[in-house]
């Protein structure tokens, strides 16, 4: 019978996975918020904002108890149907709930969109968590007119994130889209390019780009720390991130892009040595299953990122500003 992977591997993947998942902790400043008078409105009152999260956020509860992912697409849709299908996947497993998916009933801020026209977006900033967890950006998003607004995407602010400024009625438009132009790079640029910084490092054409941040910093720790362990085993490892077209915009006040947009990513490893790669996880191994082992492992992995994208002749660079990564799948190759 094939070798297993040594146990030291799978702990320094428990432990740098956990370094990535703990984005932060504090509440950041949310920038206070202008007021005008002048301009369009926004498409809904703040009472009807909290009634439409209330909800979503009731839904979302009860699915968390029954552990049961069945009624998330009632409420859920974009990469979050997803990343919440899997947490609760593995709670099934597990019979515990991921303190990450928690998602604070109370506010900092709502910016909700003065763009008449469909698909309309509610970028909401909530408080931290019981437990000093950071705030959570929420985004959500209504197809159409008959369409009841879901939860599209989540992601958990980095500390010390530097967040744009958002102005009120203003605070939308329609131009914010993922080919804004006016800007150091279009939404879906800037998009692509993060996923080529994140796969390449210091050596990506764009990493001038963008400014340093913890979630990337956290990544490259973590694949550092497990290629020690697997060059022990004579075994390999590989990255790949690819960008997708799930891209939510809101206009800042300076005429700045707050972008949300997806990565997906898969991670492969290979044990070497005639050796098992196994699942290196609780949450994969309650992915895996009862799978037999081989000497490669695929995990797939939804990354959801927060990324502020100035106004074209600002100095600034593109900065991440939150994030969110969920494996989704583990199998055997």
């Amino acid at each position: 019978m094939s070798n297993r992977m040594p146990i030291r591997i799978c702990a320094a993947v428990c432990s740098a996975g956990l370094a990535i998942a703990a984005l932060a902790g504090c509440g950041n400043p949310v920038p206070t918020v202008k007021v005008s008078s002048d301009g369009p409105t926004p498409v809904l009152t703040q009472v009807q904002e909290e009634k439409i999260r209330q909800r979503i956020l009731q839904t979302l509860q009860q699915a968390d108890e029954a552990k049961n992912p069945e009624t998330l697409k009632q409420v859920l849709s974009g990469p979050e149907l997803e990343v919440r299908t899997s947490q609760l996947t593995i709670a099934q497993k597990t019979n515990k709930i991921d303190s990450h998916s928690v998602i604070p009933k109370d506010t900092s801020q709502v910016v909700i969109t003065t763009t008449a026209s469909w698909p309309r977006a509610i970028f909401t900033i909530t408080t931290t968590t019981d437990d000093q967890q950071s705030q959570r950006l929420l985004v959500l998003r209504q197809d159409n007119a008959r369409s009841n607004y879901t939860l599209w995407g989540l992601v958990r602010l980095l500390q010390g994130a530097k967040m744009p400024a958002f102005e009120i009625p203003t605070i939308g438009s329609a131009a914010a889209t993922a080919d804004d132009k006016g800007l150091v790079a279009t939404p879906k640029e800037a998009v692509q390019q993060y996923a080529d910084v994140l796969q390449n490092g210091d050596t990506s054409k764009y990493a001038k780009n963008f400014d340093d941040d913890q979630f990337r910093k956290d990544l490259q720790t973590l694949t550092q720390t497990v290629q020690q362990g697997i060059e022990a085993n004579k075994g390999t490892q590989t990255q790949t991130f690819t960008p997708t077209d799930d891209i939510q915009v809101m206009r800042s006040a300076d005429g700045g892009d707050l972008v949300v947009a997806r990565i997906n990513s898969e991670w492969v490893r290979n044990a070497g040595e005639g050796r098992e790669s196994l699942p290196a996880s609780d949450s994969e191994k309650a992915l895996f299953g009862d799978a037999k082992a081989t000497s490669s492992m695929k995990v797939s992995y939804v990354n959801v990122l927060a990324l502020y994208v100035p106004k074209d002749g600002s100095n600034q660079k593109i900065r991440v500003v939150g994030a969110e990564r969920q494996v989704t799948a583990v199998v055997a190759q």
